[in-house]
């Protein structure tokens, strides 16, 4: 089970963040929240070149940055590095990614309703072992 990941999988099943670069999850999780590459580099204390670069794969973030990066973008480093875990979701004017926040939302309930009954059931194995 992959916990976070509420990405769309393509119809082939697979998931399209990975088929992307580092590049363009960026530039795809910053259009996300609206931001202009110079606003982000303000934010991120770095040049506006260093951005695009990064951007455009010719480099990339050392880790620091990288953390930093995805806070800034609402998105995990995992997402960023390989497209697994938490993507960027769009929010169209007329709200057509309602459905798909809804369906994150209801896998994201159902992966932490069992954890919860693993965590229960663990507990009572410990609590049978200590009696």
């Amino acid at each position: 089970m992959a916990f976070g990941s509420i990405s769309q999988p393509g119809t082939d099943g697979s998931d399209p963040s990975t088929d992307y670069t580092l590049g363009e999850r960026i530039c795809k999780a910053r259009d996300a929240v609206g931001l202009s590459t110079a606003q982000l580099a303000r934010r991120l204390g770095i040049k506006t070149s260093t951005l695009q670069g990064w951007e455009s794969d010719r480099s990339e973030p050392r880790s620091n940055k990288l953390v930093l990066l995805a806070g800034i973008l609402n998105v995990s480093p995992t997402w960023l590095l390989v497209g697994r875990g938490a993507a960027p979701i769009h929010e169209d004017e007329d709200g057509a990614n309602l459905e798909t926040v809804r369906i994150a939302l209801d896998r994201i309930h159902n992966q932490a309703q069992a954890l919860v009954e693993e965590i229960e059931r663990l507990r009572q194995r410990i609590d049978g072992d200590v009696s």
